[in-house]
């Protein structure tokens, strides 16, 4: 019994409705897909409404997410420097998407897109590329220097070292998050088989919080990257 338990997200179902079935009757849009969408749906409506009648007195949305991002951008200058006023748009979208996504799964009905591997890799793997891009673009050749360790002999040793540990970062970025978010939500849907009221209403407050921890600790592991690819190699 236990083996035909299948969670049903609308969203995956509306597009089914719809008729976007493939040949076993799945949605042919990647559930994890599906539910980015929605959280960037969201977004864009929330964006257009703080910023829909501004206010140098503001107030509502605009003051929640005046607030947010400053608080994001100060921590990031404070960190990082002037420079990282250069990285910080991207560092807050990806704060901002996955702190929207994980409270996603916290919705009845909807999935975290950030509960599946794909979605966290491909984080992880953009934010790879992009601090190497600006390791090379400040950098030149020379931040290869990086890798090489600050002897030349060693670095015939070193670099394939540095190269394993770069590439790790990536793993460990994706396997954080979506380990994470994932087994919250099985607790959460264990714990609500077992009691539903009792033991679900105070965790799930505690994952509230929980899901803004992990969206804090994939941005500021990010910004430590880019603020290594900054710096000079020593």
């Amino acid at each position: 019994m236990a083996g035909n338990l299948h969670p049903i997200f609308i969203v995956e179902e509306v597009v089914k409705a719809i008729g976007l079935v493939g040949a076993h009757g799945q949605s042919l849009i990647p559930g994890q897909v599906l539910h980015a969408w929605v959280v960037m749906g969201v977004l864009i409506v929330l964006g257009i409404l703080a910023t829909k009648k501004l206010s140098l007195i503001p107030k509502g949305l605009q003051n929640f997410f005046e607030l947010l991002i400053e608080s994001l951008e100060n921590f990031v200058v404070a960190n990082m420097g002037e420079d990282g006023r250069k990285v910080f748009p991207v560092l807050a979208t990806l704060f901002i998407f996955i702190l929207f996504s994980n409270y996603e799964g916290l919705v009845p009905g909807l999935d975290a897109p950030t509960a599946n591997i794909n979605t966290t890799l491909a984080m992880a793997v953009f934010v790879f590329v992009y601090y190497q891009y600006w390791g090379f673009k400040l950098h030149g050749f020379h931040y290869i220097h990086h890798f090489t360790g600050p002897v030349p002999w060693l670095a015939p040793l070193i670099f394939p070292i540095e190269v394993i540990g770069h590439f790790a970062r990536m793993l460990s970025l994706s396997l954080r998050l979506f380990g994470n978010i994932k087994g919250e939500e099985i607790v959460l849907v264990l714990l609500f088989m077992l009691a539903p009221v009792v033991s679900t209403v105070p965790i799930y407050f505690l994952f509230m919080l929980l899901k803004v921890i992990q969206a804090l600790v994939f941005f500021m592991l990010s910004m430590l990257y880019l603020k290594g690819a900054f710096e000079e190699a020593h």
